[in-house]
């Protein structure tokens, strides 16, 4: 991780706490409790995971818009259109109970890892980038898989 600047790290681990935190908050009544006592039952457990992971899928579709806008041609094109798939997958996919929603979830970062791959390997994200997704998306779906479970 030394490749990454030390900005987007702090952020992209600072961005995983809602997920780490959900997962926590499962395995502890006290956590859980406390956790509701003071921000609330949205705040906690599976809650927290799926509603800050649709913001996030969300999130990602910007940030991929982003590389396309440094693309020309079909590249582009085709950058702008697979851009856009995390925000619809999590609109139209991450919905009903938890345990589908949180498989939904999962596929989705994972699906995600392969965009991410695409305009890392043309050179319009940046070299350390697929280092911090994975990491980030490691975290991600291991917090998300006792719900999935």
């Amino acid at each position: 991780m030394k490749s990454v600047p030390r900005v987007p790290l702090a952020l992209g681990l600072a961005g995983l706490i809602p997920f780490v935190w959900g997962a926590l908050t499962m395995q502890s009544d006290w956590l859980a409790a406390e956790g509701a006592r003071v921000l609330g039952p949205r705040f906690i457990g599976p809650y927290v995971q799926l509603s800050y992971g649709v913001v996030i899928l969300s999130f990602m579709s910007g940030v991929l818009w982003g590389f396309a806008t440094r693309a020309r041609g079909a590249v582009a094109a085709s950058g702008y259109v697979l851009s856009v798939l995390p925000a619809l997958w999590a609109f139209l996919f991450v919905g009903g109970g938890p345990v589908s929603a949180a498989i939904y979830l999962i596929a989705g970062f994972v699906g995600i890892l392969g965009i991410d791959w695409m305009f890392w390997w043309r050179g319009l994200a940046p070299r350390w980038w697929m280092r911090l997704r994975l990491l980030l998306t490691a975290v991600v779906v291991l917090s998300l898989a006792p719900v999935a479970l």
